[in-house]
């Protein structure tokens, strides 16, 4: 690969999404290059490169030889465009397994011990009891994991702490840690159909749009959770509801959606067996620093003229 000259490196604003730009670029104050913050309104003639959360169609124009994604998902990224530019692609994949995994787990935690139900009491002022057979332990629940990447390995070994049966689903059905058994996707059905809790965590693709839907839906249990940290994109959300209306399943934790943030018309909000998050399950006040780490390693890479990490295009 050759050398890439990073002299100036913009920060988009749109970081602030996730975390202040400001304290992203002072933990980049010592790595080599000029680092500034950079708007929608700021020209980005000079700019080398950008750390961005959004995009934007302008910055094909902008003589820019690296954008880097702070997300994992890059799916807005016109793949394309930027390679017949010339432009490295790279994204932040790797650095979320424990926190989306826990966030996944808390969600299955929270369903088994009715803590969802508790809080909502709460906020009406009611003492109200589970019926006796509401509550129940994770360790005698089993769960499906769909995608064993970085976040479906973060929720498998979590799961698997609490004593959880863990089946996963992968193209490649060799062992993975912290779970029990592995299955191709061609299996998917069988493999929801076992599980109390069915937890997505593949990418967005041609593949995996729509991945679970009616179909997918009914193969469950009807005591069953669905948890998406995926995309919104991978669940058809009208199936979703449909099956939610129908009791065909017992509820979901939805961190994304077809469309964010989430309409207010949307039927999901006032469902009590729904656990609604802001596509947060990645936030942590650590995630400034988990992508400096990866930026730094690649102005290494690029000034040493040796191939990226976490590169996309």
């Amino acid at each position: 690969m050759p050398t890439l000259d990073v002299s100036t490196l913009g920060v988009h604003e749109s970081v602030g999404t996730v975390f202040p730009p400001a304290v992203f670029r002072d933990a980049l104050d010592d790595a080599g290059p000029s680092v500034r913050i950079v708007g929608t309104a700021d020209d980005l003639s000079a700019c080398d490169a950008l750390v961005t959360f959004t995009y934007e169609d302008r910055f094909l124009d902008a003589d820019l030889s690296w954008i880097h994604s702070i997300q994992a998902g890059v799916d807005r990224f016109p793949f394309d465009a930027l390679e017949e530019r010339g432009v490295t692609l790279t994204n932040s994949t790797g650095i979320h397994g424990d926190v989306v995994g826990e966030t996944a787990v808390g969600c299955m935690l929270a369903f088994a011990r009715r803590l969802h139900v508790h809080r909502s009491n709460q906020e009406r002022g009611e003492w109200q009891q589970p019926a006796w057979d509401d509550a129940f332990p994770l360790r005698r629940a089993s769960a499906c994991v769909v995608g064993l990447g970085t976040l479906g390995r973060g929720i498998a070994t979590r799961a698997s702490a609490l004593g959880m049966d863990v089946t996963g689903v992968k193209r490649t059905p060799i062992p993975v840690d912290g779970v029990d058994r592995v299955v191709p996707p061609e299996r998917l059905h069988d493999a929801v159909a076992d599980a109390r809790f069915v937890a997505v965590a593949v990418p967005l693709n041609d593949d995996t749009e729509g991945l679970i839907a009616d179909a997918e839906l009914a193969a469950m249990r009807d005591d069953a959770y669905l948890v998406n940290v995926a995309r919104g994109p991978v669940v058809d959300q009208d199936a979703l509801v449909d099956a939610l209306e129908d009791d065909a399943i017992a509820g979901a934790a939805l961190d994304v959606f077809e469309t964010e943030p989430l309409p207010d018309d949307s039927p999901l909000w006032d469902r009590e067996d729904v656990i609604v998050t802001p596509h947060a399950a990645g936030f942590t006040d650590e995630y400034y620093e988990r992508v400096a780490t990866i930026v730094r390693e690649n102005l290494r890479r690029f000034a040493a003229g040796e191939s990226a990490t976490n590169r996309v295009v």
